[in-house]
């Protein structure tokens, strides 16, 4: 998968896709289908998604909590996965949110990028304030020389499928629920980090990852299936993992820590996916170390048997 980062500075190569447009937080089957969409619009076509980098939320509210379901590196992981070919991945800035709705159909998709078709759900909005619809573009298309198709919005028995949903369903500690939307397991990215090896001293030694900027799912424990994609010790392990700030040892920053069954070596550096299966347990407070390390055999017990089904 080829990535471009502007809109203005585009190869003829890269032009003529067929592309999905959208911010794409979590890739979940809402998402897949408007994909499946580009792909099916113009099938001898590249298959394409234009996204932004940051998130337009975060540019345009920077201090508020994090809300995201995945880095742009996990997003283009996943991106890669179902096959896309061009990813656009366009700076959110200033002059882009400036853009009109016709000026972003024409100096963008027009353009900029040579887009050949473009799909987008029933509830996109593009241009200065949002001001464009997705009625609109169809319209910009038609006299711009790009086709449109709107995706109707995916839903399920008991709902829409939204990354907000999807967020809620981490929040309250239901992974098994939020994995339905996504279409595949919740999963937290990122290269293992430096810790206080205090896991190693109590005989279950952790792989730490940082969440910073990432919507917090629930804190506590869970069971987890582990990629690491780099390095020696690349391949696919099963684990239990604790996810928050550790109320034992007096932290205040979240993280994510990750004990690997039947593993030995050195992961520092390595880049390792998580994927949260089942929670486990809140994060609590012990009376001493060995109630603590009880706990933590019978999490680990207790995740072995989740993850053999799994």
């Amino acid at each position: 998968m080829r990535i471009i980062r502007d809109y203005q500075f585009v190869s003829d190569a890269d032009k003529g896709a067929s592309a999905a447009i959208g911010n794409f937080d979590g890739v979940h089957i809402g998402h897949q289908s408007v994909i499946d969409l580009a792909r099916r619009a113009a099938p001898h076509a590249p298959l394409g998604v234009v996204t932004f980098e940051p998130h337009p939320r975060e540019f345009f509210a920077p201090d508020a909590p994090p809300f995201r379901l995945t880095s742009a590196e996990t997003r283009a992981h996943r991106l890669a996965k179902l096959g896309v070919e061009r990813l656009y991945e366009l700076p959110f800035n200033v002059a882009m949110s400036s853009l009109s709705p016709e000026q972003f159909a024409r100096d963008v998709i027009a353009e900029g990028l040579g887009l050949d078709h473009v799909v987008v759900g029933a509830d996109f909005h593009f241009g200065k304030g949002r001001a464009g619809r997705a009625e609109d573009l169809v319209r910009f298309g038609a006299e711009m020389g790009f086709g449109v198709t709107i995706a109707p919005l995916l839903e399920r028995g008991d709902g829409q499928v939204s990354s907000t949903s999807i967020r809620n369903a981490l929040t309250e500690g239901r992974p098994r629920d939020a994995a339905a939307m996504l279409g595949h397991w919740h999963r937290i990215d990122g290269p293992v980090i430096g810790g206080e090896q205090r896991g190693r001293e109590l005989g279950f030694p952790t792989a730490n990852m940082s969440i910073a900027g990432l919507h917090p799912p629930k804190f506590g424990v869970y069971a987890v299936l582990v990629d690491v994609l780099d390095g020696p010790h690349q391949g696919s392990y099963r684990g239990a993992a604790s996810l928050g700030v550790r109320p034992m040892f007096g932290g205040d920053v979240a993280n994510i820590e990750t004990f690997l069954f039947d593993f030995s070596g050195d992961l520092y550096g390595a880049h390792l996916s998580v994927g949260l299966v089942e929670f486990l347990r809140p994060e609590m407070m012990f009376d001493g170390l060995d109630a603590l390390i009880a706990q933590m055999d019978a999490d680990c017990v207790r995740a072995r048997e989740i993850l053999a089904s799994a």
